[in-house]
């Protein structure tokens, strides 16, 4: 009998996913430092982040497709107990560009079974009326995982530097696998026969609904990726443009991105449970709207007031993440249960490949609006590289909407 609510294996799985997320943030909390330390333009720092999102796109393809074919559960586990080898080597021996290139791509290779897969497992034990509030919950971990790590960091950075912050955060992945072993260890997760007459094609790529919350997911991802991997550095930037200097206006900095990531906390799991009251393509396009606005928005804020920098970031972070768990419990929904593994790994390939970019990108326009003066660059312009991210979300806000169309033709 499939789970209806918020239970203790839930509340398990989740805490799981509180300590995986600790490292997604490491790396960008560490990166007002670290471009001065490992001496990085903004394009060799937006290339690390890229790396670290290349390999996490293409790993999940290949975790996804595996997972469909054996049980999701032993996937899981195993990339988990993967992810915490690779991130101590992070935290150990990252001291460079290079090493910091390989090392981190690394653990964007290890953490690709870590999301699909827990999508799988959650879909396999909740009943669909109640997928996005379990979906939910699974997300809100995440951005609990997000916000701990920068706290970490905030108080770390100004006491032991970069490395103390890398070591700290970079357990949290081995801690998940063993809270994730406790609570996977006695539940079933059932692997679909796929049928005759079955494949990819059909299931997937002509699945008019599955392609276009595929479509809406991976405009989200460059904008939530990007802004993400950019917010800390930014944040710092303001702080020093209040005054705040080195590796304060960096903790500072990351302090205040925790606050961000406890309101996409908030966000994920009471956006999932509204989804599965009034609907997923009502609330996907309410907020992939404001998200959009927000990214149009939020780096020409640069020097104003720290409230009206903080508010709009608030916002921000509510409207970008609040559409994930809507966005994945849509897709369980509308796609053939054996390929649905299938169609994660393609959302992941296509989402995260080019949210890879974004960062990237992101760096490219930031070094590009602001020119050096005497052999250095300031970093006092920021609205053009957050608006490079807006356009995904415009992309975000045409996909949801033709998606809410078809299902009111349906």
């Amino acid at each position: 009998m499939k789970r209806t609510k918020f239970d203790g294996w839930l509340a398990g799985f989740c805490a799981a996913r509180v300590f995986n997320g600790f490292v997604f943030m490491t790396y960008a909390a560490a990166l007002p430092l670290l471009e001065k330390e490992w001496g990085m333009s903004a394009l060799q720092a937006g290339a690390i982040a890229s790396g670290f999102q290349l390999g996490y796109a293409i790993s999940q393809v290949v975790f996804s497709s595996i997972a469909d074919r054996v049980s999701a559960r032993t996937v899981y586990l195993g990339s988990l107990f993967a992810t915490g080898i690779c991130s101590l080597a992070f935290a150990l021996w990252a001291r460079d560009f290079v090493s910091g290139l390989i090392l981190h791509t690394m653990v964007g290779v290890a953490l690709g079974g870590t999301y699909t897969t827990g999508v799988m497992i959650i879909a396999d034990q909740y009943e669909s009326a109640n997928r996005g509030m379990a979906v939910g919950f699974f997300i809100a971990g995440t951005s609990c995982g997000y916000a701990l790590s920068l706290a970490i960091s905030g108080i770390t950075l100004p006491i032991g530097g970069y490395k103390l912050s890398f070591f700290l955060t970079c357990l949290g992945p081995m801690l998940a696998w063993l809270v994730a072993w406790i609570t996977l260890r006695h539940t079933v997760v059932h692997v679909r026969e796929r049928q005759s007459g079955q494949n990819f094609t059909r299931e997937v790529l002509r699945n008019r609904r599955a392609m276009l919350l595929i479509c809406g997911y991976s405009f989200h991802n460059w904008e939530l990726q990007g802004m993400w991997s950019w917010t800390p550095a930014f944040m710092a930037a303001c702080m020093g443009a209040a005054g705040a200097v080195g590796a304060k206006a960096a903790g500072t900095g990351a302090n205040i991105v925790a606050l961000f990531h406890v309101t996409g906390l908030v966000a994920s799991f009471s956006m999932g449970t509204l989804s599965d009251r009034f609907g997923r393509a009502r609330v996907m396009l309410a907020l992939a709207t404001v998200s959009m606005m927000c990214s149009f928005t939020f780096g020409w804020s640069l020097g104003m007031p720290s409230f009206v920098v903080i508010g709009i970031g608030v916002v921000y972070a509510l409207s970008s993440i609040g559409d994930s768990p809507v966005l994945s419990a849509a897709l369980t929904e509308v796609t053939e249960p054996s390929y649905l593994g299938s169609a994660l790994g393609l959302r992941s390939l296509v989402g995260f490949g080019g949210a890879a970019i974004a960062p990237l990108a992101f760096g490219a326009i930031l070094d590009w609006s602001n020119p050096l003066h005497n052999g250095h660059r300031l970093y006092l312009t920021w609205g053009w590289a957050f608006s490079v991210l807006g356009l995904g979300g415009l992309g975000a806000v045409w996909a949801v909407y033709r998606y809410g169309k078809m299902r009111e033709s349906l």
